[in-house]
This record gives C-alpha cells, structure tokens and sequence, in this order.
C-alpha cells in the first residue's frame, strides 16, 4: 500500500546545488522568498573537485573550489535558504503552481530554478572511477593547468575542446600527449586548430588509440592506452589526465517539458528565462558558451533576480491589475518614448474625472514586460479596461482620451 506523499508549499525550488544553484538561491532568499534547494549527490557540484581556483574574482590565494561553494552554502543558509539532499523524481512545470516530486514529498512552488548542471562524458575505461577529479584525471583545463606546470598530461579527444584546451595547457605543462582516435593527421576539430597544435612544440600524439585503462597508486600515474591496428597496449607515464570526449547536460528530469538544444542544453533568454512563465534556468545546464565558476554565479544571479521580479509581477497581475472591485484601466507604456510619457497627463485627467469609481494602473514595460506579456501586449503604448477582473477592451497604439472615456463611461453605468 503507498503512502500518500506529504506536500509542502514553497516561492521558489533551485534544483541542483552547484554555483550556479546556490547563487540562484542566495538572491530569492535575500528577497524574503520561501526557497528550498534540492541537490541529490554534493552541494558545490563540479566545483568542489577542482584543487585550485586561480581564476575566480576575488580569490587571489588559489582556493580549492570546495572553499568557494562552502561559502557560497553558508551564505545561502544564512539567508534562510532550506537545503534538501535527494534526487528529484520527476517535475510539473506548466501552470502558476509548479510541482517537483522526490521519494517522499510534492513541493509545490510559484518558481523553478533549474541549474542541474551536467557531467562530462567518461571513457568507460578500466579503474577510471578511481582516479576522476582530484585523483588524477581531470575535465577542464582552466581550473587545472597551473596545478600543472612543468608536468606532464595526457589529453584524451582530438574535437575542438580537446585540442584547444590542450594547446591552453601547454602554457603551463612541460608535454602534452593526445590521444587520438583516427589515423594520423586526422583530428575532428577545425583545420586551423589542428595546425596550430601540429606545430606546437610541446604537444605530441598518439594516433590511432583510445584508452584501455588507468594505473596509479594513490594518484594516477599512467594512462594504457591500445593501438587500435595493432591491439598492443602502451603505457604513458603522466601526472594528469584531461579528458574533453563531451559533456552531458542532466536534463534528463525535464526533457519533454523544457526546449533544449540537439544536445539535451536547455535553451534561455538573457533572463534566463526558459520557454514555460517561472522556470528559470541557469550555470552549465543551459546552452552557453564558457562553462566557468564565474559564469555559473552571473547566471544564478540572473535567475534569481528574475525569480523575484516574477513573483513580484505575478502578484501584482492578480491582486491589483485584475482586481474584481471596481472597473480597471491599466495604461502599458514605455518610459522612453515621448508620446507615451506624454498620455500620462491623460491618463491622470481620466482618472480624477471618475473619482474613485475606477482603479488605474501605469506599467512602465522599459526595465520589464511582464505584465504586458501576461495580457498578450506586444505593441506600446496601450490601454487594458477590465471589468471584475477580466480584460474587456484592448486599445492598441494611437491613444484617443476621448475614445476612451466614452467606454469607461459605459462600463461604469453597466456596472451600477
């Protein structure tokens, strides 16, 4: 016999607790928001196996990635942010209420973050599990070339990421070995790339291999790769492995909700914004072009800026401009146009010859066009009359005061 799930109400559910997730979290809780975030494996994400972050603003001192998103994690707390370590089942994103179900509860809420982020693609070579992240085989060559300076690595993949992030970490390594599937001259990536990392000094390849297994004590210490002609094994000592062979974005959970690219990203506007009201998404989950600490945080930023905004306009669209007491008017412009601003004094003039018997409202769509966008308003300036909280008259473009008092007039002796 099931047991009926308990439900809990929240503004907004972040799922996934990497950077991305817990910035996200950091602003909606900072806005007085009820957030909860899920995480089902290790708050920080990718980050917290990276040994140093030269990179991020702020951090001259070289800090493991886990420091960072400790701090992240603390900050989020401290904004009242509730933390739930547990997959997420499944989600139902359409509607006003959104609903993400794990084992035990339903969570419903008014917004969905979602900042999953992904997971490179792995060889599926012998002991490689374990030797990932911070034993020895690594996937992004920013966060870790210095660690390699003067070393030698071994780069698995011959596409775009892998030879140009090879050619990156020549800046730092002493050698540089490829492995490379094809025969040889061939690379999937672009010609000028494979020039380029042909003439590199630094830079040697293994044509015609791919990986058998991985050795190493405590730490990785030779990667085995097999020529694929002969089937002989060859040993390359190292000090890392880069492996650039993809990325899976974990989208999996909502792939028949969200638009996403041929590769599983889910696609956003710059307000990271996807293509159902109030989910939102963010970090390396979405279709982007540098996945990077420091992008991920821009974009939870976003996201959770955004989130707020909704709810904000959200409850405005039902409290005040869809109120059911008396007749509305609600005037749509734009601040920078001259003949909008102009109407205002209009607007007011209609407002004071109706005394109180009309609620109206100005929205200025400049900074935002939410609540155009929830009455189907696209062209500006415009007039919206509602009448017990349903839209009864669109007036589109060319303002006529007159026009519109004469329809006001009538609604109002409709309405006595």
């Amino acid at each position: 016999m099931s047991r009926e799930k308990k439900v809990e109400q929240y503004d907004v559910c972040v799922i996934g607790g990497g950077a991305a997730g817990l910035t996200a979290a950091i602003y909606s809780g900072r806005a007085r928001l009820k957030t909860i975030l899920f995480e089902k494996a290790l708050v920080g994400g990718l980050a917290t196996y990276t040994n140093e972050v030269e990179n991020y603003p702020g951090f001259p001192n070289k800090p493991k990635g886990e420091e960072i998103t400790n701090l992240m994690k603390e900050q989020a707390k401290n904004m009242g942010v509730e933390f739930k370590l547990t997959d997420v089942k499944s989600m139902e994103l359409s509607g006003e209420v959104k609903k993400v179900e794990t084992f035990r509860n339903i969570y419903e809420c008014k917004v969905v973050i979602l900042a999953m982020g992904g997971r490179p693609r792995i060889t599926g070579a012998e002991n490689e599990n374990k030797y990932l992240f911070d034993k020895g085989i690594s996937f992004c060559a920013t966060c870790d070339a210095a660690a390699n300076t003067d070393k030698t690595v071994v780069v698995i993949g011959s596409g775009d990421a892998a030879i140009e992030e090879g050619m990156f970490l020549t800046k730092f390594a002493k050698k540089v070995i490829v492995s490379v599937l094809h025969h040889e001259g061939k690379m999937d990536c672009n010609e000028i790339a494979k020039e380029a990392a042909l003439k590199n000094p630094k830079m040697e390849f293994v044509w015609n291999s791919t990986v058998k297994r991985f050795e190493g004590e405590e730490h990785l210490d030779t990667v085995v790769l097999r020529d694929l002609r002969t089937d002989e094994e060859i040993p390359v000592k190292c000090d890392s492995c880069f492996e650039f062979i993809g990325y899976i974005p974990n989208t999996e959970v909502v792939k028949d909700q969200i638009k996403m690219t041929r590769n599983g990203y889910i696609l956003t506007n710059e307000k990271m914004e996807t293509n159902i009201e109030g989910v939102f998404s963010c970090g390396d989950v979405r279709d982007k072009w540098l996945k990077q600490v420091a992008t991920a945080v821009g974009d939870g930023a976003i996201a959770g800026y955004a989130a707020e905004k909704y709810i904000a306009e959200s409850e405005t669209f039902h409290e005040v401009i869809l109120q059911k007491e008396k007749p509305g008017l609600t005037f749509i412009y734009n601040a920078v146009d001259a003949e909008s601003r102009d109407f205002l004094i209009e607007i007011e003039k209609i407002e004071n010859h109706f005394e109180g018997r009309l609620v109206v409202n100005r929205v200025d769509i400049y900074k935002s066009s939410g609540i155009a966008d929830r009455l189907n308003v696209t062209e500006f300036p415009a007039v919206i009359l509602t009448v017990e909280g349903k839209v009864r008259e669109r007036i589109i473009g060319e303002m006529d005061a007159k026009r519109i008092t004469n329809l006001l007039d009538s609604i109002c002796i409709e309405c006595k």
